[in-house]
């Protein structure tokens, strides 16, 4: 199933695009005599707090080519005093906090086309009548997935075994990255990693332990239901994520 992701600041129009979007894709389908169904998720049907934060663009980027379906990105490109404006318009149930607002604008991380995970990346400012539509359906319903990367490739094993794996793994590369920076200081070269032929970047930073907790913990969540990868790749798997989030 092809995978669509709007993103944007929060009150920027996301809701009214995917609208938009599906209203498109409903007659396409209609007249091309496609089956296919359209699910819209959001907070909502998340059950997820408006104030809660996480970026999961690249972990949905991931998932997508685990399975080998198309995938893109929609920017709503709203500025954020348009944002702001938007936001004191609605009724009182639905209005973020100004703080909340101002928090969570700051920490947005605005696509990139040349991220991998970003592409193909469309534009939607906020003053244009209607969305891409054309141009989102050629890129999910008419271009051939790429295929999974080796660190998707499937190998049956027990359950147990896989979360045992996937905790060490993880753990033992989180103690290299401390021990690597302990010992070549901020901005050193890149670090070798146990398990791993990728090196993690050492950025010109220190990176804490509970942020290497933090992200540690974020890409178990993801894939400790993933029972059938294969092991063996679990290092280069992590090592990838590390660096993308690192460099960021």
């Amino acid at each position: 199933m092809p995978l669509i992701v709007l993103t944007g600041f929060p009150c920027s129009g996301k809701t009214q695009r995917a609208k938009q979007l599906e209203q498109y894709l409903l007659k396409r389908l209609q007249d091309e005599g496609r089956t296919m169904r359209i699910h819209i998720i959001n907070d909502d049907t998340l059950h997820i707090r408006k104030d809660a934060y996480r970026g999961f663009r690249y972990q949905l980027y991931c998932i997508a080519r685990a399975i080998s379906t198309p995938h893109c990105v929609v920017h709503c490109g709203t500025p954020a005093s348009i944002a702001k404006e938007w936001n004191k318009a609605r009724d009182t149930d639905e209005k973020y906090d100004d703080t909340v607002l101002d928090e969570l604008v700051t920490r947005y991380e605005e696509p990139d086309a040349r991220n991998r995970w970003d592409a193909p990346l469309f534009t939607v400012i906020y003053d244009d009548a209607t969305v891409p539509g054309d141009q989102i359906w050629d890129a999910v319903i008419l271009r051939k997935p790429p295929p999974p990367n080796m660190s998707t490739i499937s190998k049956p094993v027990s359950s147990t075994n896989y979360v045992y794996e996937l905790d060490r793994v993880t753990d033992e590369i989180i103690k290299a990255v401390v021990k690597g920076q302990q010992e070549y200081g901020q901005g050193g070269g890149p670090m070798v990693m146990p398990g791993a032929t990728t090196r993690v970047i050492n950025p010109p930073r220190m990176v804490t332990l509970s942020e290497l907790r933090r992200l540690r913990k974020q890409f178990v969540s993801i894939n400790k239901m993933r029972t059938t990868l294969d092991t063996s790749r679990l290092a280069e798997l992590f090592v990838d994520y590390l660096n993308t989030n690192l460099e960021q």
